[in-house]
């Protein structure tokens, strides 16, 4: 069996890779991992379960309560919530695992199963391991304990869960937002209710798109993926900014007044500054991954502050940031992680935080974020090669060596294997769009003849 756990849970097409058997499975591994673990010791074991407004989600959530009820832990369902809010119960209720049935930002027919452990932290590689292993040991018949009696779990809807993760994100905030028209596009997923009633909680004029959840149409030309509606919608409506989330709101991306783009990359140079000026940004240090802009760097650095990188995925940003005390970590996708106040990527803490420096400032989105500069990238997918020899050819490393020296301090390359697929990633960043393009082109033919 191949590794069911990514960077980020356990995904798959819901119903077809991702069963309900699957789901049952796994949650009862969960819960006898744990408490091998120790987690359980000396209480009664207690679980949040949460999920985003996809279709499969009911019968999955019904799936992964009924393992762990019939593994003896008691269950808090807390309905259709984001991810972050899902992290944030696990911690406030003192519940000890927390489960969140999302696919984030992938179609609606695909789901996912993420756990977390105490305190809403995701689970240490290790532990998935051992769940999964554990996993294997139950389907192919090894017999486990079975609680009876009152040893088998109960299951409470806990209804609180909403007002409760909302009053948490408007005590974060260091100031309201009267004054401001905000558009928000829920992408029909977990936020469509959390997002509207936290900014509007917060004094912003909220206008809503992508709100209206059906179980089918989460992600559907919409929300973080696809911006273009929001942009129409923020200068239709003559809105001061736009804020767009995924599936499971766990990241977040803006449009300026003017209809303009603002990545996750702005997002992290915008909220740095904030926290430097209001003595929150430990070690005055940023943690971003190695596909962050070139400009982002050179922006940091042109305002005296640190940037760390890590390899790809908030995974990687929130150990460097938990290593070495960081308080503020992110990725281009909208990914912002603040420590000081959640375990995870949410992105309506970061769109209400965002707004918060807007109104204390007076100055648009559009002046904030020009604090960097984005230099022109170009990616360029290389299929069929062999991804295993990108380190190890001499014919490559010198032609990224040619291209490097080409560029200069206002340039930069990237290639990336892919983890799932016989291709590799060409990344250019340079001053020049056009010089980015022959760059990327040029580097992709050598990739193809040396690794094809």
């Amino acid at each position: 069996m191949g590794r069911l756990f990514g960077t980020d849970g356990v995904r798959g097409v819901a119903n077809a890779d991702l069963t309900a058997e699957l789901a049952l499975g796994l949650s009862v591994a969960a819960a006898h991992v744990l408490a091998e673990a120790g987690t359980f010791e000396g209480h009664r074991a207690v679980a949040v379960v949460g999920r985003d407004p996809r279709a499969s989600g009911e019968f999955l959530e019904a799936a992964v309560v009924a393992g762990l009820a019939s593994a003896g832990v008691d269950v808090l369902r807390v309905g259709v919530l984001p991810t972050p809010a899902v992290a944030h119960l696990t911690g406030a209720l003192g519940a000890d695992l927390g489960v969140m049935l999302s696919a984030s930002h992938n179609a609606m027919p695909d789901n996912g199963i993420k756990f977390f452990a105490r305190g809403g932290h995701k689970l240490a590689d290790d532990l998935e391991d051992r769940i999964e292993s554990v996993y294997e040991e139950h389907r192919t018949g090894a017999p486990w304990q079975r609680p009876t009696g009152s040893g088998v779990g109960r299951v409470t809807s806990y209804d609180q869960g909403l007002d409760q993760y909302v009053a948490h994100l408007i005590g974060v905030l260091p100031n309201r937002l009267d004054g401001l028209k905000i558009v928000l596009d829920e992408a029909h997923g977990a936020a469509a209710r959390v997002s509207p009633e936290a900014f509007a909680r917060a004094g912003a004029e909220v206008i809503t798109i992508g709100a209206q959840p059906d179980g089918l149409n989460i992600n559907d030309g919409c929300g973080s993926t696809h911006l273009e509606l929001l942009k129409a919608a923020v200068v239709e409506h003559k809105a001061d900014f736009g804020v767009a989330h995924d599936g499971d709101a766990d990241r977040c991306l803006a449009v300026d007044h003017t209809g303009a783009e603002v990545d996750g990359d702005q997002i992290l140079a915008v909220l740095a500054l904030a926290m430097r000026e209001h003595g929150t940004l430990r070690h005055d240090t940023v943690v971003a991954t190695v596909m962050s802009n070139l400009g982002f760097k050179l922006a940091m650095e042109g305002q005296g502050l640190a940037m760390v990188q890590t390899g790809v995925g908030d995974r990687y940003v929130l150990e460097s940031m938990k290593e070495h005390g960081y308080a503020l970590g992110g990725e281009q996708s909208g990914h912002v992680i603040i420590l000081d106040h959640a375990t995870t990527g949410d992105g309506t803490l970061t769109g209400l935080l965002l707004a918060a420096r807007v109104a204390e400032t007076g100055r648009t989105l559009r002046e904030l974020a020009g604090v960097m500069e984005r230099l022109p990238q170009v990616l360029i997918n290389v299929p069929d090669v062999d991804r295993t020899r990108v380190k190890t050819s001499s014919e490559l490393a010198a032609a990224v060596a040619d291209a490097e020296r080409e560029l200069g301090s206002t340039g930069r390359v990237l290639l990336r294997p892919s983890g799932t697929e016989p291709l590799v990633r060409v990344m250019v960043e340079a001053a020049d769009i056009e010089q980015a393009r022959a760059v990327a082109g040029r580097l992709a033919d050598v990739v193809k003849s040396a690794l094809g």
